[in-house]
């Protein structure tokens, strides 16, 4: 625990101007960002007896090691650049709202010739109009299918629309009615893009428009005695009568709003939002977070303004925002999400009307969305609790392992060697903290020194960098530690966030390797735990745990130990060792199938190089299949679209060089069956792959 008086600034050094501060902590990983009008006040509160700091303050401060600042020239700058450093660096002591699912999204794709309505989840990209989110994607499609009558947009994938195309018939919607099937030329682009507008239109709650319009026409189809087109547009304004139907009238038609109420507790809080478009609720979604700071309501709303539009632009930030507490101060906030829409946004709380009637109907949702995670929480937290409680006492560790790393070794009969390590942290997968590696440091199939090999390399990046950021002075770091990175062997980083950097700056983000468990799991028995010791051992690391977890008993085993620990059954240490030990090895197995996959896609073409996935498509198109490619002259190579004749050289001599592919066989007849044309079951490089290849019935997987 750290002495805040150890690296309190001297108060002339701190600047009395708005600015943003970060406390790290001994390793230099940032652990808090804020954000202050007067750098110089709200520091010096952090800096006072620690007997007066709230607790969660106080455990902040004497955890961090030291404290920086930037100035900057408005608060509004300052809001900003909170929002990205808590984004970038994920401190651990920030309020982070986090959705306790994925939303759908009814999207439609504007950036695409002919665009698609669908659901989407996850991140939103550029050119795609979104409305929602809603509740449950069964809900869109619903209302797709209802609008889909006036507006019939295309819903199929690009595979469909190309097949489409490509065999003049269209899917069966374009034959029902509900798509303006531009596949097979019934509409033009600019026709189908205008009934995307118009779609697009109606979800923004534009509806009375298109009603009147429709109504109209079929007042006139009935007078010139049309029936049946009359009847279609009375079926097509009852689709859209329905489908608003969906969503009730909470507000006048003209407004759009956000309603955000919050429900909190000591240690919680819960967010809800409901989205209001067109007077109607569009969508709604809730976040709940860990109070880890001392944090006031109207603080709690900043946060989630933040991370509601701290990537949004335009109309998707609305023209109004009502909230339970206004943030302190309001202007740089107002300011801010005027700056994000684009025109003047209203933030206020609302006191009377039919704003504050809906205004409490969203505070319930808060407080039943906040009572539902505390009762889910509860059980959780103490099933986790127990579990590693109860690994640490059959361990006889000296405290639960809040960190576990496992590992896994997976091949197919000795090829395509790989090692997964997957991360646990207080009994919950940490999915942006697991790696895979490729064996590369021998040939064949040995399990015992894939894992030696593995925890060699991870743990001399740990070393590597424990020494880089000073944790012990120059010339006194462990054996092994020298050199860690001269020979560790590449290693593949597969977190959700780019990490291509982390080894390099000095600035606190996250790193490959730079946090060590506090126990290590190996899939395996006796000699996998032995080979994970060793390693550990010529590495000179001392204080980290090892145990095995061997499939045909479910038995722990331990380093030196000839008898394996034995949990019981119902234990639930031991169901918690089982589900980190399979996640491991469904990551492995993932890993190596890919790697698989890759390999029998091969083709003699990736060896020739600048010839990328665009122009090996055209050759194999143009001349149906690697072995007429072979056999064709210079001068027919050229004649492919974009290849020159130094390429079309380079290909003729890379195709004599490399062996040709062994020949399909019929299996059921034996016959050598001629590659005149492609394969269907052929892989990227149109060649038919060997019946002699390895494949899931041949062979098994480890």
């Amino acid at each position: 625990m750290a002495d805040p008086s150890s690296y309190r600034p001297k108060p002339g050094q701190i600047p009395d101007s708005p600015g943003v501060y970060r406390f790290r902590d001994e390793h230099r990983r940032v652990i808090y960002v804020g954000k202050a009008k007067s750098l110089r006040q709200r520091l010096a509160n952090y800096f006072q007896d620690l007997a007066g700091l709230h607790p969660r303050t106080r455990s902040m401060v004497t955890t961090a090691a030291s404290v920086e600042w930037t100035v900057v020239s408005t608060e509004v700058e300052a809001l900003q650049l909170e929002y990205t450093w808590i984004k970038e660096y994920d401190p651990r002591f920030n309020v982070k709202y986090r959705d306790d699912k994925s939303y759908p999204y009814l999207a439609v794709t504007m950036n695409e010739e002919y665009p698609r309505v669908q659901v989407m989840r996850g991140h939103k990209k550029k050119g795609v109009r979104y409305f929602g989110p809603y509740a449950h994607a069964w809900a869109i499609r619903d209302t797709v299918d209802l609008l889909l009558r006036v507006f019939p947009v295309r819903t199929c994938s690009a595979g469909v629309f190309k097949n489409a195309r490509r065999t003049g018939r269209p899917c069966l919607l374009g034959y029902i009615g509900k798509c303006s099937a531009p596949c097979v030329d019934r509409v033009s682009a600019e026709e189908h893009r205008e009934l995307a507008e118009e779609f697009c239109d109606f979800m923004a709650g534009r509806t009375g428009t298109y009603l009147r319009r429709l109504e109209r026409q079929m007042g006139e189809a009935a007078e010139a005695m049309e029936y049946e087109r009359a009847a279609r547009l009375r079926d097509d304004i009852g689709a859209l009568k329905k489908a608003m139907e969906k969503n009730a009238v909470v507000l006048a038609d003209a407004t759009d709003a956000d309603l955000i109420a919050v429900a909190e507790d000591e240690l919680e809080a819960a967010v809800q939002i409901f989205h209001v478009r067109g007077g109607r609720v569009r969508g709604q979604r809730g976040w709940v977070t860990d109070k880890v700071e001392e944090i006031t309501t109207g603080a709690l709303v900043e946060h989630a303004l933040q991370q509601l539009y701290g990537e949004e632009t335009g109309d998707a930030v609305p023209k109004e925002v009502l909230v339970p507490a206004l943030p302190d101060p309001l202007e740089p906030v107002q300011e801010w999400l005027s700056g994000r829409r684009g025109a003047q946004v209203s933030l206020r709380v609302p006191q009377r009307g039919d704003k504050r009637a809906l205004m409490e109907t969203v505070e319930r949702n808060a407080q039943q969305a906040l009572i539902l995670h505390k009762t889910k929480r509860a059980s959780d937290l103490t099933t986790r609790s127990r579990a590693l409680e109860e690994i640490a006492d059959a361990l006889e560790l000296d405290s639960a392992p809040l960190r576990i790393e496992c590992y896994d070794i997976s091949h197919l009969q000795g090829d395509d060697v790989v090692a997964s390590m997957v991360v646990f942290e207080d009994g919950l997968a940490r999915k942006s903290e697991y790696r895979r590696f490729q064996i590369k440091g021998f040939e064949g199939q040995d399990d015992v020194r894939s894992m030696h090999e593995v925890i060699t390399r991870r743990f001399k990046r740990y070393l590597a960098e424990k020494e880089r950021t000073g944790e012990w002075a120059d010339g006194e770091s462990p054996d092994g530690a020298a050199g860690a990175s001269d020979d560790s062997g590449p290693l593949t980083d597969v977190s959700s966030a780019p990490l291509s950097d982390g080894l390099k700056d000095e600035d606190g983000r996250p790193k490959r390797f730079a946090y060590p468990p506090q126990l290590v799991v190996v899939d395996g028995g006796q000699p996998q735990v032995a080979a994970a010791q060793r390693a550990l051992d010529e590495l000179g690391i001392d204080d980290i745990a090892v145990c095995g977890l061997a499939k045909r008993l479910e038995e722990v085993w331990v380093p030196g130990e000839d008898d394996p620990v034995v949990l019981p059954r119902t234990s639930e240490g031991l169901y918690l060792l089982q589900r980190i030990r399979d996640e491991a090895h469904r990551f492995a197995i993932t890993y190596q199938r890919t790697k698989r996959s890759k390999r029998f896609r091969s083709s003699p073409l990736d060896d020739v190089p600048g010839l990328g996935d665009t122009r090996k498509q055209a050759l194999i198109k143009h001349f149906g299949s690697v072995k007429r490619l072979r056999a064709a002259t210079i001068d027919q190579i050229c004649e492919v679209p974009g290849i020159g004749r130094k390429t079309a050289e380079t290909i003729a001599v890379a195709l004599a060089q490399a062996a040709p592919a062994a020949p399909a066989v019929n299996t059921a007849t034996g016959e050598i069956m001629e590659d005149e044309a492609p394969d269907p079951t052929a892989g990227a490089s149109g060649e038919p792959v060997s019946a002699g290849a390895p494949d899931e019935r041949r062979g098994q997987e480890t």
